[in-house]
């Protein structure tokens, strides 16, 4: 655990020395903020004690962020060959993955911490359901458990960032589009499999404030599979 919590706080460290957390959270918070806000149902204008449009737009805007943030991880490392070097420190390839996935899901929990003032002013408004405030959250947090896994298995596979980003990013068109839409389309339980696949499907519901254990699954399933794959991807390189 040791080595794990030294690798997370090396890779945090590093997003914010490469100024990588500082855009990233600037970033965020100024689409969140403009979407939330400023344009289309903002709450001023709806009148009602909601986060629903922040946790909206949260959903697309992680979408696109987590794939930047993961595609650097591995396939940097990777390329440099400083890998090589945490492995002459005795690390394993499981707590290389899981420090670099902790690292990068506290970096996107800190960018949701600085989100709660949105709370705080919706709140004023009106009686705000406390519940599925925190359920929202917790799915943003689950949902982006998912993808930084996905990215991380996606950084694992290349040495070439730009290649690691791409690749995340089309899996994760699956999961937030391709899958509902297909899901629509197909009948029988073979659109009910789609329809499970779909993220927004899961994410809704929690965010409703529905916790399912058919949604915890879902989510903490992929993202095992994905830290798995990783684990998988780095130990080839031993047989390569």
């Amino acid at each position: 655990m040791h080595a794990i919590w030294t690798i997370t706080k090396r890779e945090l460290a590093s997003f914010f020395d490469s100024l990588i957390a500082y855009i990233m959270l600037v970033l965020f918070l100024g689409f969140s903020g403009f979407f939330t806000w400023l344009l289309g149902s903002d709450v001023f204008y709806t009148g009602q004690a909601s986060l629903e449009s922040f946790f909206n737009v949260a959903y697309w805007t992680l979408f696109f962020f987590i794939p930047a943030l993961t595609m650097r991880l591995l396939a940097e490392e990777k390329k440099t060959g400083t890998i090589e070097l945490l492995l002459t420190k005795a690390v394993s390839d499981r707590q290389i993955v899981v420090g670099k996935f902790l690292s990068t899901l506290l970096l996107v929990a800190i960018a949701l911490a600085f989100t709660l003032p949105y709370v705080i002013t919706v709140s004023s408004i009106g009686n705000i359901d406390t519940g599925q405030v925190i359920c929202g959250y917790l799915g943003l947090i689950l949902m982006s458990a998912m993808y930084t896994s996905v990215g991380l298995y996606a950084s694992s596979t290349t040495t070439n960032q730009i290649v690691a980003f791409l690749a995340a990013m089309f899996t994760g068109l699956f999961f937030h589009i391709i899958f509902g839409l297909l899901a629509q389309q197909v009948p029988g339980w073979a659109g009910q499999v789609f329809d499970y696949l779909n993220l927004n499907t899961h994410f809704e519901s929690i965010s409703r404030g529905v916790l399912d254990t058919r949604d915890l699954i879902y989510f903490i399933s992929i993202t095992l599979i994905g830290l798995l794959l990783s684990e998988l991807s780095l130990t080839k390189r031993h047989m390569a």
